[in-house]
């Protein structure tokens, strides 16, 4: 650190406490404080000080405080390079600025709103957000206003989205989901089929629509009770009016993309789709023998056609590892049913107290193929003192014959998509699957919903999504410093599991083999950034702050992102 002594015209100089530091080689220099009020002789003895010439001739720095920054630096270093600012807005105001505290602070620590607004407070702010966005001190009353602001510009957001990440020809990745909500006013609430294991909860459930990369381009949201397929035309008339696509291919589960949804809205507009079929209709082309074993090559995949699915090309898929795994799983429940059923059958012979009665026994071993999902599989004859039960082998049969079997279909030629591309890309929902698991897991916790209007629900889901968008950017860039594989791994076919790779495998093996980049989960990491602070220093008058040293982990996270470590 060093004095200097900057000209200032007519007026008095400006004089400053500045420090020199290098940057990819290069000598640079910031200010740390201005001492333009101090006296002379107090600048003197300063500088004596730090030329080591004199000691206590000027007060003791004082810690004032400290704040974690560097997950802070992080995650809107990364927002920024994303143009997320301008994406919400291309002027700045205070509720662009309340807008990105809600979804970086969403990033850096997720919480209510009103545990939001206790951290943006002064003197109480666990980290720097408030203070690098200028919203310190504001109010829960101020980020509610913000979530208003930010739904009304949902429509203009999601449009820059669709235009950075769509185009003509592209692949659509469209998936439903639910969350569970704590109350029962809010009119989106409603009972349903529950994601989440909560039937004791209403819900609401929402719609992401993504790239065939897993881009988060929009969001909707509809009431909890409603069933897949009808969210499909709003998704159809969202790309062809709002986002003025001609041409795209729609991929959905085979609950969504349903063959009425393909028939009444996909078609019509000239889009193609790929989905799979019902288990029935499976079950229905192995009876027929249009499905065999001799079907398929070393590649799992065979191409078929049935009268009952003109213009679309079937693809049918065998997975030897989903095969063994069914077979085992159904072959135990089966088993651990018959040893169940034997201990009901015991109780009917029992001396003391049998059970008896067709009631009663029947109740006892309703309970127990239920209990393990196994009823459609035994034939049961209950009588007065005993039943009788066996295995209903037709139905075992005609189970085993379809395990590890599914069937892709789609509207794609041959040209356009060959039968391994067709399958891969039905296999990359597994990527806005990957997006739910982080919206409602420890990342975002968008669940359990407390707000009470509809429109504030729209807004938290909606800037859930855009949260997402922020953290997967900060994933893909940490992929190397997180267990995960860098490298993609390998297929030996479309239809078996992905094998890791050398490098991911050795992470596994070895978590700490480098001991200053120790490879680490994404909350670990963010918990590693956070510990590099950022203290408020004062030296007599002056008032300065100083970000602690980096360690190399914290400094090669941030060189990953493209960021100056702070």
């Amino acid at each position: 650190m060093y004095v200097t002594v900057i000209p200032n015209r007519r007026s008095n100089p400006a004089i400053l406490l500045r420090e020199s530091y290098r940057e990819e080689g290069k000598v640079k220099n910031r200010t740390l404080a201005n001492l333009s009020d101090w006296p002379r002789e107090k600048v003197e003895a300063l500088q004596a000080v730090l030329k080591g010439e004199l000691a206590g001739a000027v007060p003791e720095p004082e810690l004032v405080g400290s704040l974690a920054h560097g997950h802070v630096a992080a995650v809107l270093g990364a927002a920024r390079s994303l143009g997320l600012e301008r994406l919400l807005s291309g002027k700045r105001s205070r509720e662009r600025d309340l807008s990105m505290a809600l979804i970086c602070g969403r990033v850096v620590s997720p919480s209510s709103k009103l545990a939001l607004a206790q951290a943006l407070q002064p003197g109480a702010a666990p980290h720097t957000l408030g203070q690098e966005l200028g919203v310190e001190g504001a109010t829960e009353d101020e980020l509610y206003g913000a979530m208003d602001w930010l739904l009304g510009r949902q429509e203009a957001i999601e449009q820059k989205l669709a235009k950075a990440h769509l185009g003509e020809g592209c692949t659509v990745l469209y998936d439903l989901s639910s969350s569970y909500f704590e109350g029962t006013t809010c009119p989106l609430a409603k009972f349903g089929y529950s994601r989440d294991h909560r039937p004791d909860r209403m819900q609401v459930s929402y719609g992401l629509l993504c790239n065939g990369e897993g881009v988060p381009v929009a969001i909707e949201v509809v009431e909890g009770n409603t069933g897949d397929p009808e969210t499909i035309p709003a998704q159809i008339e969202k790309l062809k009016e709002r986002f003025g696509l001609s041409r795209v291919v729609v991929v959905g589960d085979r609950g969504m993309v349903t063959t009425t949804q393909i028939k009444g809205s996909i078609q019509p507009e000239g889009f193609g789709w790929i989905t799979t079929l019902k288990h029935g209709a499976v079950e229905k082309l192995a009876l027929e023998k249009v499905i065999q074993p001799s079907l398929f090559d070393e590649t799992g995949i065979a191409e078929i056609t049935h009268p009952s699915f003109p213009d679309e090309r079937l693809i049918a898929c065998m997975n030897p590892f989903m095969k063994a795994k069914r077979e085992k799983v159904r072959e135990n429940l089966l088993t651990l049913t018959e040893k169940e059923l034997a201990k009901v059958l015991t109780a009917c012979g029992r001396e003391r107290r049998p059970l008896e009665g067709q009631a009663a026994i029947g109740l006892a071993a309703g309970r127990v193929v239920n209990r393990f999902g196994m009823a459609k599989y035994f034939r049961l004859h209950i009588g007065d003192h005993g039943l009788r039960y066996a295995r209903r082998q037709e139905i075992l049969a005609r189970e085993a014959a379809t395990d590890g079997i599914y069937v892709v279909r789609t509207s794609e030629t041959k040209e356009a998509l060959s039968a391994e591309k067709a399958v891969a890309t039905y296999k990359s929902l597994a990527k806005v699957e990957r997006a739910f698991r982080c919206l409602k897991g420890v990342d975002l916790h968008v669940r359990p919903i407390h707000h009470r209007l509809e429109d504030r629900v729209k807004a938290h889901l909606f800037l859930c999504m855009l949260a997402y968008y922020v953290e997967r950017h900060l994933r893909r860039a940490w992929e190397g410093l997180l267990f995960h594989d860098e490298e993609g791994g390998t297929r030996i076919s479309p239809v078996a599991p992905v094998e890791p790779s050398d490098a991911a495998k050795a992470k596994k093996r070895s978590p700490r083999a480098n001991p200053d980049l120790p490879v680490q989960s994404y909350r670990g990491l963010m918990q590693s950034l956070a510990a590099l602070t950022r203290a408020t220093i004062r030296l007599g008058a002056a008032t300065f702050t100083r970000c602690a040293k980096a360690t190399p982990l914290q400094a090669e996270a941030f060189k990953r992102l493209g960021l100056a470590t702070p």
